[in-house]
């Protein structure tokens, strides 16, 4: 008995229908536009940020009017919470396509360690919001001097 190598005989024009097939199927999965029938629509990319003195978060909230930026810090759980509003200009021409997402938002965060609420901040800049939470003192990691002798 001999082995034989099997090679696959497709053309390249097979291939090249299978790719753009499994691509358009993907492509619509990735281009679907969430709907959220009983929660929050919109889920704003967060970066958190752990120094040894505080927990700093950094929001992207495009569109959003800062002034309806709510935070608030209840324990070790950090809060953020608004809404982007659907523009109401009128527009001359037939609206085609809506892929940009409205509503209410909702972001919770659990620290895990002591934080002090009184001393929370937020700003608001160009469409990002950065909220500063600093540790509680007996959180923060300190030096022990280790005694000799």
């Amino acid at each position: 008995m001999s082995l034989i190598r099997w090679t696959p005989r497709r053309t390249g024009t097979e291939v090249a229908v299978f790719q753009s097939e499994i691509d358009r199927l993907f492509g619509d999965l990735i281009r679907a536009t969430p709907v959220a029938q009983d929660g929050p629509a919109i889920t704003p990319p967060v970066d958190v940020v752990e120094t040894p003195e505080a927990y700093v978060f950094r929001a992207d909230l495009p569109g959003v009017d800062g002034k309806a930026v709510k935070v608030s810090v209840s324990g070790d759980t950090l809060t953020f919470r608004g809404e982007r509003k659907r523009e109401d200009k009128a527009a001359e021409g037939a609206l085609h396509r809506t892929e940009r997402v409205y509503g209410v938002f909702e972001r919770k965060f659990t620290l895990g360690t002591p934080v002090r609420a009184d001393q929370v901040r937020a700003t608001y800049r160009d469409g990002v919001l950065e909220i500063h939470v600093p540790k509680a003192d007996e959180a923060r990691p300190r030096d022990i001097e280790v005694q000799v002798g």
